[in-house]
């Protein structure tokens, strides 16, 4: 009896897996986020206040930019601005309003920015998520 428990307790640590970056969403490819958001600078102010969100298209490792959602206090949200259920293409990149991430294209997907799940549309997969944390002034974006 203890061999089955000890090789019971063995087969589930070892099955276990603790990998975060894996969303086996075959429409997005892989990227690789790691920078930093200064909120002293002017065009970073929305994102002192409760309630605003920032589309950031710079440069920083996304595939067509990042929607920061300043949700409360030092909570935020970060998502990838691609549709997750489109390949990415010139209409996938979406459009914001309120706390609703709309794909360009015709086919009306939409987003909730703060939780990141689809509002309507067609897809089975939701926002790609990246880490976000504020230290200070700044806020540090990864995956």
């Amino acid at each position: 009896m203890k061999k089955t428990l000890f090789l019971i307790s063995i087969f589930l640590v070892i099955s276990c897996s603790n990998d975060d970056r894996n969303d086996n969403n075959q429409f997005l490819p892989p990227s690789n986020i790691n920078y930093q958001i200064n909120l002293n600078l002017p065009e970073y102010n929305p994102l002192k206040f409760d309630g605003n969100h920032f589309v950031d298209k710079s440069e920083n490792g996304s595939i067509k930019g990042i929607i920061i959602y300043h949700i409360t206090g030092d909570q935020y949200s970060a998502f990838e601005l691609s549709d997750p259920n489109h390949t990415p293409s010139s209409c996938s990149a979406q459009s914001i309003e309120g706390i609703t991430a709309t794909c360009n294209c015709k086919d009306g997907n939409s987003y909730n920015i703060i939780t990141g799940q689809q509002t309507s549309g067609d897809g089975r997969f939701g926002l790609r998520r990246y880490k976000i944390r504020r230290d200070g002034n700044n806020l540090f974006i990864t995956n």
